[in-house]
């Protein structure tokens, strides 16, 4: 397991893009969180969480047997697009049935139906495709060609916010219908430019073969999503607009903590994948280490570098600071139970994924309600957040290393 040259620099790669993609995203997230209300971009913030978790229904989760084709069988790659595509129309109305059940539970009374349509469309039908094309990409080791098409459609989104702020007209109406124009957009460019080339062909003995995979994989994304986006829904359930804002605007800052820790775990997952694998247990306590370090010392930076500027980041943003630092070890967790499920995921133990997020989900969900309606004043309840994550993570430290003790030794199906 140890890194060759060639690893190393395919992780400098992605890590590359990674950083590209952060840099623009942070202007985009800064100039969104500070033209919007903080009412509305809790709004925005959870429409967009709904749309990323109903975008995993897309295609019933063919894109984990893609991905895996892309990796280690790239010669059948068209046959697998063609059943991607096909099986995309199919779940469309799946996806509106979820969406409207969604919107009756969370938003009715709070945002218009249009805005939180084209919100979620942007996510499903054009970010989405985004990632699945920069996914078959990693897969076939074109690290460059994701990056770049990845800071493209982040880039295209901060042109999008900032002729929205220039605009003058800030409401949240506008702003879904400028973020879905560049979503597509986004779209657009990542089928046009980066699909790979392939044979389209469909090839009917794949479906009986593969679905059972596919269903597993996507029920096991959604209920990791779920569970990922859970506590922006609970708050603002909980406690409405204004403080759904705040929360999603720390959110936002720690999730920026995260993304050299996902170029690392897609590195790893290949590596397992191809070696069959996971290495040792000091080896695998060691990335725990390194990951928790990586994401505190992020949020320690953005928390030095707002000390002497506190409007460093924006109105809005300054207005969220406070929860920094009661919050601080809080993406160390998160960061770590994403880790604990593309071990799993690499190991293709999809079912007991499935079960762990499960568990994980029921666990938050109690947690951050109790937390929620216990402690309302923001600095406790965000104090209380590292014990919501933190329990969530001991359960998934259990669970995953419980598991990978008892398969050690045996080979992947």
């Amino acid at each position: 397991m140890l890194p060759d040259r060639t690893t190393i620099f395919a992780y400098l790669t992605i890590l590359s893009g990674s950083a590209g993609r952060l840099v623009i995203s942070l202007v985009y997230f800064l100039i969104v969180a500070n033209t919007l209300t903080l009412g509305e971009f809790g709004l925005f913030a959870t429409a967009s969480s709904t749309g990323l978790i109903l975008s995993r229904l897309l295609a019933f989760g063919f894109i984990s047997p893609l991905y895996r084709v892309a990796t280690v069988k790239p010669r059948l790659l068209g046959a697998y697009l063609s059943g991607f595509a096909g099986l995309s129309v199919l779940s469309l109305p799946l996806i509106v049935a979820a969406g409207g059940a969604a919107y009756l539970l969370l938003f009715a009374e709070r945002l218009a139906l249009l805005p939180f349509a084209v919100i979620i469309l942007a996510e499903v039908l054009g970010w989405r495709l985004v990632e699945v094309v920069a996914i078959v990409n990693n897969g076939l080791r074109r690290f460059r060609q994701a990056a770049l098409l990845v800071i493209i459609g982040s880039g295209l989104r901060t042109v999008a916010a900032l002729l929205f702020a220039a605009f003058g007209q800030a409401s949240l109406e506008i702003w879904a219908f400028a973020y879905c124009g560049a979503t597509m957009a986004s779209a657009l460019i990542a089928l046009v430019a980066f699909l790979p080339a392939a044979r389209w062909r469909f090839v009917r003995s794949l479906y009986p073969r593969r679905m059972a995979d596919a269903v597993f994989a996507g029920a096991a994304d959604i209920v990791f999503y779920v569970q990922s986006e859970l506590d922006k829904l609970l708050v603002l359930g909980l406690a409405g607009e204004r403080t759904a804002g705040l929360y999603a605007i720390a959110l936002r800052v720690i999730d920026l903590t995260a993304m050299p820790v996902r170029s690392f775990n897609q590195m790893l997952v290949q590596k397992i994948m191809k070696e069959r694998g996971v290495g040792g247990f000091r080896r695998l306590a060691a990335y725990e280490a390194g990951i928790a370090l990586v994401s505190i010392a992020g949020l320690v930076a953005v928390i030095i570098a707002l000390k002497p500027f506190p409007n460093l980041l924006g109105r809005n943003v300054s207005e969220a600071a406070y929860l920094f630092a009661p919050m601080l070890l809080v993406p160390a967790f998160r960061n770590l139970v994403e880790y604990h499920a593309e071990l799993l995921y690499a190991r293709e133990r999809t079912g007991s994924r499935i079960a762990l997020l499960c568990l994980l989900t029921a666990i938050k969900a109690g947690l951050i309600s109790l937390v929620m309606t216990r402690f309302p004043e923001a600095g406790s309840w965000a104090a209380g957040m590292n014990l919501v994550f933190g329990v969530v993570y001991l359960a998934s430290a259990g669970f995953t290393y419980s598991l990978l003790a008892q398969a050690r030794r045996e080979p992947l199906r």
